[in-house]
């Protein structure tokens, strides 16, 4: 009878636990672990320690779940973009958990975002500067800008807002990319239809380099001509009219490249970010900004990446700009002086 509930005269069979047999660390090997969850034994464990407070549960249960564990789900579901009743079924949890553990990872890692994700200090912007232009002969850039999408499901609120000028609905993501490769700042809020320049242009990274770029000195970023050129953003010439206006376009794609390479490397690693993810808009914006950071940590654990730059660092650059503080005046500059 004790398996048994009675509900008004009816005896109900009352429904038995089923505990899935769980997969833990010490089941798999290293380049399983790899594999699976985009980073080694150990990183997985500098992670936890991240989000420890956090993920803690205050609770006695035989089986409660481990922080480790919460992360691994976590981890699996960016580095998979799978359904997360299969990633349940293959890690020995019910869909519930596993949705829970996404949830609370995700917002303990968007917690710690200032942490990980922050703008260069002045050491900082000088090694950039000569990483930079030792790598695409491109003088005083200390971060290269550019957007892209992550697509999403149609949403019930707002869909058409969500459609991207290539017809699907997504995030449009703003991103910047120091000489490391590392994300110094990630805008995620934005649906599909935002311009690129609309969203720099409200930025708070925007009004923090309006009120704070000096001049040249302080060096600038660069981006693609789906921006305005600024006194703290080159972008390149529409119509090169000569050869020196052409080798700057050169040497400034080359050099802008860098963050193409590195939205390749952070898709590649979290493939969430490539499929298209089920959840509502302001869920997924927060899983964007988590991926952000794992992939800066990813950077600082020296996880490996493919097509990683070997190239040697030894050139320095100073500019000695004198003239009014205006973008094309200092694109011309740049021209007349290097190319």
């Amino acid at each position: 009878m004790a398996d048994l509930l009675l509900f008004g005269n009816v005896f109900v069979e009352k429904k038995k636990r089923n505990y899935r047999e769980r997969i833990e660390m010490t089941d798999l090997s290293d380049t399983q672990i790899r594999s699976r969850f985009r980073f080694r034994r150990d990183s997985i464990t500098y992670i936890s320690d991240i989000v420890r407070y956090d993920l803690q549960r205050a609770t006695k249960r035989s089986q409660s779940i481990s922080v480790e564990m919460q992360v691994m789900l976590a981890l699996r579901f960016y580095a998979s973009g799978s359904f997360l009743e299969v990633i349940g079924d293959t890690m020995g949890f019910d869909k519930s958990t596993v949705s829970r553990a996404i949830d609370d990872v995700t917002n303990a890692l968007i917690a710690k975002k200032d942490r990980f994700i922050k703008w260069p200090n002045h050491e900082e912007i000088l090694k950039s500067k000569q990483n930079f232009f030792s790598r695409g002969g491109f003088p005083g850039v200390i971060g290269c800008i550019d957007g892209t999408h992550v697509r999403i499901q149609a949403p019930f609120e707002d869909e058409a807002v969500y459609v991207n000028r290539k017809g699907f609905h997504s995030i449009n993501v703003q991103a910047i990319c120091d000489h490391e490769g590392k994300f110094i700042n990630i805008d995620a809020q934005w649906p599909g239809s935002t311009h690129d320049s609309h969203v720099f242009r409200t930025s708070e990274v925007c009004t923090f380099l309006e009120e704070n770029h000096r001049g040249v000195e302080d060096g600038y970023l660069i981006g693609d001509s789906g921006y305005a050129c600024s006194r703290f953003l080159i972008t390149p010439y529409l119509h090169p009219a000569n050869l020196s206006e052409e080798a700057f376009n050169t040497a400034h794609c080359r050099t802008r490249n860098a963050v193409e390479r590195v939205f390749g490397w952070w898709k590649r690693r979290f493939h969430v970010l490539h499929s298209e993810i089920k959840m509502k808009p302001a869920k997924v914006c927060k899983i964007i900004g988590a991926c952000a950071i794992l992939h800066n940590i990813a950077i600082s654990l020296k996880e490996e990446m493919d097509d990683e730059d070997e190239e040697d660092v030894n050139a320095a650059v100073h500019l000695a700009y004198r003239g009014p503080e205006d973008g094309r005046a200092i694109r011309n500059f740049i021209t007349r002086t290097y190319f």
